[in-house]
């Protein structure tokens, strides 16, 4: 994974409560086993004029030309709820989403973001609606910068705003690892014990 350090980008409001992970990629569009190409499916019941189309929705956040490369998404409580579809955040990675800020998760998709990159932050939404109302200026260059090292954001006017995240959540974004990887850290100490245990236990390690 790529590793989460600082972040200073784009961010566009979708202030909106409950977007589940249907909204998110809608089924029709998890027409894929890999997870490439499914970024064009980000959203698309609401970026395009209707379903299956690729006619952009003009209104929107996403397709207005000030928020473009949006890295960003700002919204309301409950985000990813519904399915444990990890597509959804498959998605999100694909069209460039680092970091999703919202007063509330939903778990499944919470624990899906770290562990494919992605920062979910809670903040209170009053924090956020004003964050919004900033970055609505001049999106290009009122951007967010998202210091994961102090866990500090950075508003649009100097303001900084403090966020909590788990110390283990914290270092696998830090490091770029996925769970596979964290447990990878202890590759030595997995080796000696299997080293140990085939002395005691010789007949568990033998072939059938």
């Amino acid at each position: 994974m790529e590793k989460f350090i600082e972040h200073i980008g784009v961010a566009a409001p979708l202030l909106r409560i409950n977007i589940d992970t249907d909204a998110i990629i809608p089924s029709r569009e998890m027409k894929r086993v890999s997870k490439q190409g499914l970024g064009e499916g980000l959203f698309a019941g609401w970026r395009y004029q209707e379903p299956g189309s690729r006619d952009l929705n003009p209104e929107f956040v996403l397709n207005k030309p000030e928020y473009q490369n949006t890295s960003i998404l700002l919204s309301g409580d409950n985000f990813g709820c519904g399915s444990s579809r990890e597509h959804a955040v498959w998605a999100l990675d694909e069209y460039g989403i680092r970091s999703i800020i919202a007063p509330s998760f939903g778990a499944i998709f919470y624990n899906n973001c770290i562990r494919n990159g992605l920062l979910p932050i809670v903040l209170d939404d009053s924090v956020i609606q004003d964050l919004a109302a900033q970055v609505d200026a001049d999106p290009q260059s009122k951007k967010l910068t998202i210091n994961l090292t102090d866990k500090v954001l950075t508003a649009p006017d100097g303001k900084t705003q403090s966020f909590e995240i788990e110390d283990s959540h914290r270092e696998m974004l830090l490091e770029g690892l996925d769970v596979i990887g964290l447990t990878l850290r202890h590759e030595s100490e997995i080796n000696a014990f299997q080293a140990r245990d085939k002395e005691r236990r010789p007949w568990i390690y033998q072939a059938v």
